[in-house]
């Protein structure tokens, strides 16, 4: 796909410096940050100057709501013996949760009506929105030493899996709850409520890119 940028962001705490992104133009083509203010600016910039955006977070994006209440908080398909509810799941989820809403709201204000968020593969592709919401899962062996290191990696993970993104999707939920939906939602970054119900795609990195 021609003009599109591709930021990941690795979810931590500000205060202890736990945060880093990494906007990549190409594989190879990066650059790299800790500022959650000049990723949001970023974002907006390239939105407003007509690029296409694939915005990834390394967090628990969406979650199972199953039928069999015992089932509540087991792990999605595809997501082994690193579940959202253990403990590491958890801790990244509450603080992706008020990021992203964080992150939105400062896109919306800068980047106003040329922000238009989708979930759906499919419906980016075909040019329906220009900023396209993705989940990261860095697994171990493909940590790095430092969190704009993990955004790299993430980065080049989703650009390494171009363009066949939902055949690259390793994580699924059935009557899933959207987490990102909702931080759109509260942030005014959307207003269809339908991304409530909505999965998106997670790219996992494995191994060192």
């Amino acid at each position: 796909m021609s003009n599109i940028i591709v930021w990941a962001v690795d979810i931590g705490s500000i205060k202890n410096g736990n945060f880093g992104w990494c906007r990549a133009y190409s594989f190879q083509n990066t650059t790299h940050g800790e500022s959650i203010s000049d990723l949001a600016e970023g974002v907006a910039k390239d939105l407003l100057e007509g690029r296409r955006v694939a915005l990834g977070f390394e967090c628990p994006l969406f979650v199972p709501i199953t039928t069999d209440p015992n089932d509540l908080t087991k792990a999605r398909n595809g997501e082994g013996n690193r579940s959202w509810s253990a403990g590491a799941g958890c801790g990244a989820l509450t603080t992706g949760l008020v990021e992203c809403v964080w992150i939105f709201e400062r896109i919306r204000e800068l980047a106003k009506m040329a922000a238009t968020p989708v979930l759906d593969w499919d419906r980016f592709q075909g040019g329906e929105g220009n900023l396209f919401i993705w989940e990261a899962f860095v697994s171990k062996d493909a940590k790095g030493g430092s969190h704009t290191d993990d955004a790299t990696t993430a980065a080049r993970a989703f650009w390494s899996k171009l363009p066949n993104m939902n055949e690259a999707n390793a994580i699924k939920a059935a009557h899933p709850f959207s987490l990102v939906g909702a931080a759109m939602l509260r942030s005014g970054l959307s207003t269809d409520v339908q991304l409530l119900s909505q999965p998106c795609v997670v790219i996992v990195a494995s191994g060192v890119i």
